[in-house]
């Protein structure tokens, strides 16, 4: 397994190819979320991923927002083998490194708020749907 964190313009085909892929493959065939995944945010984004023979099996995006940094479409191709544990640890030193930032923001599946707080993440919000699904606001401090 191999960490990777780029900015947009340093993706290869590939390596933004297989991001999509794997971001199709949670999103829209296992959640079977219908929206617009690919909503120029992307071009600002820092791309954090694990790439295992030459897949994206975990991956997420950072970008600025206000006083810190929000991540999203954080994802693990294989689930309770602990590469999303991996995933959020390298992300947060990539972060850090990129933006300097204090404060990192998320919008979480209500289901995965076990798995946020584990990284230092609180509940700032109530609940709300977001694609039909029962999401939470979420920050933690850097």
């Amino acid at each position: 397994m191999e960490f990777v964190s780029k900015t947009f313009d340093e993706l290869n085909t590939k390596e933004l190819y297989e991001i999509i892929k794997a971001r199709n493959e949670i999103f829209t065939v296992e959640q079977k979320i219908l929206y617009q995944d690919l909503d120029d945010i992307d071009y600002e984004c820092l791309h954090c991923f694990i790439m295992e023979d030459k897949k994206v099996i975990a991956y997420l995006r950072a970008f600025r927002k206000d006083d810190g940094v929000k991540i999203g479409r954080v994802l693990t191709i294989r689930h309770g083998e602990g590469t999303g544990r991996l995933l959020m640890e390298n992300s947060f030193e990539a972060i850090k490194t990129r933006f300097s930032c204090n404060k990192i923001y998320l919008e979480a599946q209500k289901y995965a708020t076990g798995f946020y707080e584990k990284h230092g993440f609180k509940i700032t919000s109530g609940e709300f749907f977001d694609a039909g699904i029962v999401h939470v606001c979420m920050e933690k401090e850097m």
